[in-house]
């Protein structure tokens, strides 16, 4: 695989790909680009034969700070850049919940806004004790997008859900495997040593043999999350122009200006 990205580092590891989102220097932030590379990179990885398994993490300390709220409000244009953004953000729901493959998440550091809900997309989730899982829509005077609103409720339980869509809650690592978000906890040391190695040991498991399991499994939600992102982000459009979402980037700007 010869494709070179900005925002994504990959590795190829017998039949394992690991997907890395790497922009340090704002804690690994999803602008556009970033949502169009890890489209291309998901599709790449469905389409080729050698690969088996996919795993996203993140470079350094976070996994991701979510979308880059000042790379929307930067443009000359920002309503054209909403619409602009969101046939991409579809595209890149899309190819998480569509992804035909074992999609593996390992959040290595917080996991925030659009990079929490499109991980809890993925097949099977692993955490370090550090992390923690945070949607804070209403906080930004948005909503819920990634599907969340549909996949939270089913795996949290309606009470917790609510409390992390509603109320911006911050889902430590150990309370997200107490609700079985995450299938394990690690130490950050215990990635290089036990995690990783394990991972790539699991991809010369047969390949097709685990997209026919996964496919059983999500053939009957899948009109569901097509329906649901697409009411998401018709919703999404209208919280980008209310007052609550332009007070709230207002409030952001000023507490980074203090800083």
């Amino acid at each position: 695989m010869s494709t070179s990205y900005k925002y994504l580092k990959i590795e190829n590891l017998d039949n394992f790909r690991k997907i890395i989102i790497s922009n340090p220097t704002q804690k690994n932030a999803l602008n556009v680009q970033a949502y169009s590379e890890l489209t291309d990179a998901l599709n790449s990885a469905a389409k080729d034969d050698s690969v088996t398994l996919v795993a996203l993490t993140g470079d350094g300390d976070y996994y991701s700070s979510g979308n880059d709220i000042k790379a929307f409000l930067t443009v000359n244009d920002p309503q054209k850049a909403v619409a602009d953004a969101g046939i991409v953000l579809k595209s890149m729901i899309r190819a998480f919940f569509t992804f035909p493959k074992l999609l593996i998440c390992v959040v290595n550091g917080p996991c925030i806004g659009i990079s929490c809900t499109t991980a809890v997309l993925c097949d099977i989730i692993y955490a370090v004790d550090t992390a923690y899982f945070y949607t804070p829509f209403s906080l930004l005077g948005l909503c819920a997008e990634g599907c969340a609103s549909y996949t939270f409720p089913r795996i949290l339980g309606r009470s917790k859900a609510n409390e992390m869509l509603l109320l911006n809650y911050k889902l430590s690592a150990a309370e997200a495997y107490q609700f079985q978000l995450v299938s394990k906890v690690y130490k950050k040391s215990e990635l290089n040593t036990i995690l990783w190695p394990t991972i790539q040991k699991q991809s010369k498991l047969p390949r097709d043999s685990i997209c026919v399991t996964k496919r059983l499994i999500n053939e009957f939600k899948l009109k569901d999350l097509e329906n649901v992102c697409d009411r998401e982000l018709e919703e999404l459009y209208k919280r980008f122009e209310s007052d609550d979402f332009i007070q709230a980037v207002s409030n952001f700007f000023q507490r980074k200006s203090k800083l």
